[in-house]
């Protein structure tokens, strides 16, 4: 029996930690040798919306530069692999490049109405400060990348850092950290300019819990221009000119806002894109995100 357990033993371990890493549906967009610290609950509970994934640049020396990831999905579906799929040469790149990126799950608004949302977002981000030193990060150079509901989030995370807004962060969390930079990819600015800001099915109404035009006052303490100051990070706003879900107006009048306010931005049209696609992911845009990140996370 001796003899045989070792080997039995370690089979089972090799097959274990494979169908580990193949629970991990976008592990192979990733560079070889990417090091995945695979849902790590961030807020010490077991809801499956307080989850995060951790991936590492093989051979990191040193602390490493953070991107979060924040998925879209109108507040109401997806996950922390959401997005990924269209965006497979830009996260292959961002993680080449030496930094590390975590994805973050939230909760729906059909779960919890806003700020649910954010208090996760910036939990998570609490988390990862806290222990970064524990996953080779440096805890002084993290930047925030979102993708429609998840770009609002972002763009929400680095807008109202900096004014510590009290309901934006669960009881305990930590207001430590910081962002160096947000990439905003098509996500919503302002509530209440929606077409659909009377309808209270709506993405946007069920996020706050009422139509926009009802309660306004709600739709303002959700949208990122609200926010906006002169001390607010670096943006890159990216959106497509042919988007019919969320306006290029929306990205328009965030570029606005921030101009107005002295904040460094960029703002990037892309040509003929719609609303989210492997468009955003072409070597133009890809260049230009890569270029800010390295900018700001010197």
């Amino acid at each position: 029996m001796k003899n045989s357990f070792f080997p039995v033993f370690f089979l089972f371990l090799v097959i274990a930690s494979k169908g580990f890493t193949q629970t991990n549906p976008v592990i192979n967009y990733f560079p070889k040798g990417t090091v995945l610290h695979s849902n790590i609950a961030y807020n010490n509970d077991s809801l499956p919306k307080h989850l995060l994934d951790i991936y590492m640049p093989a051979n990191a020396k040193g602390k490493v530069p953070l991107i979060i990831f924040v998925h879209g999905g109108a507040w109401l579906s997806n996950d922390k692999y959401a997005d990924m799929g269209y965006m497979q040469k830009t996260i292959a790149e961002i993680v080449s490049s030496g930094y590390a990126l975590a994805s973050i799950d939230y909760r729906f608004s059909t779960q919890a109405a806003f700020p649910a949302q954010i208090q996760d977002c910036n939990r998570a981000v609490s988390f990862l400060y806290d222990n970064a030193v524990k996953y080779g990060i440096d805890k002084n150079r993290f930047a925030v990348m979102g993708f429609s509901a998840g770009g609002h989030l972002a763009s929400l995370m680095g807008l109202s850092r900096n004014e510590n807004i009290s309901t934006f962060f669960m009881p305990g969390t930590s207001k430590s950290f910081d962002f160096k930079a947000v990439v905003d990819y098509y996500g919503p600015s302002d509530l209440l300019l929606f077409p659909r800001n009377d309808d209270p099915k709506s993405p946007e109404s069920v996020l706050i819990g009422a139509a926009p035009l009802e309660r306004p006052d709600l739709a303002k303490a959700a949208s990122p221009v609200t926010y906006v100051d002169k001390k607010d990070p670096p943006f890159l706003i990216i959106h497509g000119e042919k988007d019919n879900t969320v306006s290029p107006k929306q990205s328009r009048l965030l570029s606005s806002w921030l101009t107005l306010a002295g904040v460094p931005h960029e703002l990037i049209i892309v040509k003929d894109a719609p609303h989210f696609g492997d468009m955003f992911d072409a070597d133009e845009v890809r260049i230009k995100v890569i270029d800010f990140l390295k900018k700001y996370l010197k």
